[in-house]
């Protein structure tokens, strides 16, 4: 598979459960909770000095919360999920979690490498979404905190074994949150296999800026640095076509509240969320796997918090929370609203290798899966 290659950073080993270096930024972890089985879940808190904080869990890797300033120094959580491990062990919106094998759908969860058909389990209807019943999302990360000169970190690893969910190959998985003094939360990836497989992961973060369980997103604009998407079929899969964005309501090349076109009469619309309409796509991004780049951004004019995204991926998922239905109770005790949160999923193409005209998601031994996204917050 070709990835952006991203620099080493020198990470070393952070000792003891709170460290604070030059530059004000710290970082701590507890235990947030006990597994049926006893095992013990795990939380990480990163923290800079201008008030921005992540905490991540061993449960799924997930990004538990993330607080972050509006621009008169107010914090509010901006990414939804749950206070207790027993929400999240009944969950079923993949709040925060890192999503493996495979992120986004595989058709009829099946997929043919070297001649030799697999098969993963069908978890969203006929489809396989999210690496399966048992992704990545549902396992336990071992984790340990990272320091660099200007970062502070929390390194996840989990190993997974030949033909879990289906997959062949055992996969050594690294994923990396840091936070600096820029507002910037990165999250990087690395994975190695002993047989060929495919792989796709991804950060399943819902956000809303104005703070989980603040309304819906709507008002919220939002601008994507891209020209063409993956249209997909009633299933959600794509047709292998990459029309452009031109004419139609995903076109976010100019910054556009998220709500001004979401229930226009568009088939696209309709298959995301047949209700009321609602997106749920990959953008096709412009930036071409340059982490410099601006990818997206989207902007709560209320609060005045911007959230910009750098990644070394293709794509783009952008999705509206259509499912939310405002029965879901999250942090503090609020209530998740449909159109509640926008996610941001970078990855490769949906269904990639059932589409042969898609970038590759084929990783072999001998070669390295590497990804890294940013999101960065910024106030004005």
């Amino acid at each position: 598979m070709r990835k952006t290659l991203i620099p080493a950073i020198g990470l070393s080993l952070l000792a003891g459960a709170l460290q604070v270096n030059a530059a004000g930024l710290s970082a701590d972890h507890a235990a947030f909770g006990k597994m049926p089985d006893g095992t013990t879940v795990e939380k990480y808190t990163l923290r800079n000095s201008l008030g921005m904080q992540a905490t991540v869990i061993t449960y799924g890797g997930t990004l538990q919360s993330l607080l972050v300033p509006d621009k008169h120094g107010k914090t509010e959580d901006v990414v939804l999920g749950f206070d207790d491990l027993d929400s999240y062990l009944k969950g079923t919106s993949f709040f925060g979690a890192t999503i493996g094998r495979f992120g986004n759908r595989l058709a009829e969860g099946k997929f043919t490498l070297d001649g030799t058909p697999y098969q993963v389990p069908q978890n969203d209807k006929t489809n396989a979404l999210h690496g399966g019943p048992k992704g990545f999302d549902k396992q336990i990360w071992k984790a340990e905190q990272i320091k660099d000169k200007g970062w502070v970190g929390v390194k996840l690893t989990y190993v997974s074994a030949d033909g879990e969910m289906g997959f062949p190959g055992t996969l050594k998985t690294e994923v990396t949150y840091s936070l600096n003094e820029k507002n910037e939360l990165r999250i990087q990836y690395h994975a190695t296999t002993d047989k060929p497989t495919v792989l796709n992961l991804t950060n399943h973060s819902y956000f809303n800026l104005a703070g989980a369980g603040n309304g819906d997103i709507l008002d919220q604009v939002a601008m994507i640095k891209a020209s063409h998407y993956t249209p997909v079929n009633a299933k959600l899969i794509p047709t292998g076509e990459l029309p452009p964005v031109a004419g139609t309501p995903l076109d976010f090349l100019k910054p556009t509240a998220i709500g001004k076109r979401i229930r226009e009469d568009n088939e696209q619309l309709k298959f995301a969320e047949p209700t009321q309409g609602g997106y749920d796509h990959n953008w096709v991004l412009d930036t071409h796997g340059k982490v410099s780049a601006l990818a997206a951004e989207v902007v709560d004019p209320k609060s005045g918090r911007h959230l910009q995204l750098f990644t070394s991926e293709p794509g783009v998922q952008f999705y509206t929370g259509n499912f939310l239905d405002g029965t879901v109770k999250g942090k503090g005790g609020k209530i998740y609203p449909h159109w509640g949160a926008f996610t941001l999923e970078t990855q490769h193409y949906p269904d990639s290798p059932n589409q042969k005209g898609f970038p590759s998601t084929r990783l072999d031994p001998g070669k390295a899966y590497t990804q890294t996204t940013v999101f960065k917050f910024v106030n004005k």
